[in-house]
């Protein structure tokens, strides 16, 4: 009797045979799962294409607001576009440089959306949180043209007017804010944001760079005097929860005396104007404050800074000169001699280790922000109180 292993045909050709016979019949089925999933594909139409008339938008919308006899009044054209006609125009002429925004031929020939549309598409979008598909019937442009006008506009307005509308203040808005300590034509300085809806604020406090320039010895040199005392950098107001920083002016709890009254009456006064400005950014541009249209975090946060932008174009368009002048609360150096300020330049030495660690622990001194706000209050005493 042979022996099995002079078996032409052994036991391991035979399991390997099963295994490929079971390798081919999953494959075979996964590949019929998968053109199951791509025939739909395959079968589809083409997309139906709209002729959406371009060119009758266009008119439209330039007889309505833009042509010389423009058809609706200077009032509409300001709480629809958020803004005065001239400094639109200036951004969409600024805006023209781009080719996204210049009005070209589509892929058939046709002439394309003016730059004016798009334009117009992207500030409805801002100003109403409206739907992508919303300007639609007025301005003659898709959804997902629509989108596209929106964060093309916004990356637009970012590089164009950041440098200008959003940056640091420098020591004359510094010299300016020192008179007025709140910024009453609603500038807004600083924009942090991207934190979860759930921190606090003093969890926001310690993720925010607002300090950054001031630890690292880049801010200009602030000097002022309160009271007889001299201080060198700039204060916040802010409510009750911030820690006792020397950067810091909080409210007294429980005011009792007359004093403490007074003080803590105009520290919450100047402190809502902070509050206001962000009520007006929302006012102005409902994006801010509906649901957002993306998901995507880096477009969600142009569109936020970008509308900051546009809050301080509108503001310095519209500034009257003369309140911003005539603004004397919480003066610094008034007629009575109580107090003065400086500001100057930055030094701009090196930032090292010791130098930030320095800045930081004056930054967190609370006997100074205890004596600045003996100070202030007895400087709006005196100022106010009699």
């Amino acid at each position: 009797m042979a022996s099995s292993s002079n078996h032409p045909f052994s036991f391991d050709d035979e399991f390997q045979q099963a295994i490929d016979y079971e390798f081919a019949s999953s494959m075979r089925e996964c590949l019929d799962d998968i053109n199951e999933v791509l025939e739909p594909e395959k079968r589809r139409k083409k997309r139906a294409v709209i002729d959406r008339r371009r060119e009758e938008g266009n008119i439209r919308l330039i007889n309505d607001y833009f042509s010389e006899n423009a058809y609706l009044s200077r009032p509409i054209f300001r709480r629809r576009f958020r803004m005065n006609r001239p400094l639109f125009m200036r951004i969409v002429n600024k805006l023209s440089d781009l080719p996204f925004f210049q009005h070209i031929p589509d892929g058939t020939g046709k002439p394309g959306l003016t730059g004016l549309q798009k334009c117009t598409a992207a500030i409805r979008m801002l100003a109403y949180g409206n739907a992508a598909d919303a300007v639609d019937e007025y301005l003659r442009l898709g959804a997902s043209t629509a989108l596209k006008c929106l964060h093309k506009f916004t990356n637009a307005i970012i590089g164009f007017y950041e440098e200008d509308y959003l940056r640091r203040p420098t020591p004359a808005d510094l010299k300016r804010l020192l008179k007025a300590v709140a910024s009453y034509d609603l500038w807004i300085w600083h924009a942090f944001f991207g934190p979860p809806g759930t921190l606090n604020d003093i969890n926001v406090l310690h993720r925010s760079p607002v300090f950054d320039d001031i630890l690292e010895g880049r801010a200009p040199k602030v000097s002022f005097s309160v009271n007889g005392h001299r201080y060198k950098k700039a204060y916040y107001l802010t409510d009750g929860i911030y820690p006792e920083w020397s950067t810091f002016v909080k409210p007294i709890p429980q005011p009792g005396e007359p004093k403490a009254k007074l003080f803590c009456a105009h520290q919450s006064f100047a402190r809502k104007e902070v509050e206001r400005a962000f009520g007006v950014l929302q006012a102005r541009f409902a994006i801010v404050k509906n649901p957002s249209l993306t998901m995507d975090k880096e477009k969600i946060g142009n569109i936020m800074k970008a509308c900051i932008i546009l809050h301080n174009m509108i503001v310095e368009d519209e500034r009257d000169a003369e309140t911003i002048d005539n603004v004397t609360e919480f003066q610094q150096g008034g007629a009575d001699g109580s107090g003065s300020s400086r500001v100057r330049p930055p030094d701009r030495l090196p930032s090292n280790v010791h130098n930030i660690m320095a800045n930081r622990a004056d930054i967190r001194d609370q006997q100074k922000h205890h004596q600045l706000k003996a100070d202030l209050v007895e400087h709006i005493w005196n100022k106010f109180g009699h």
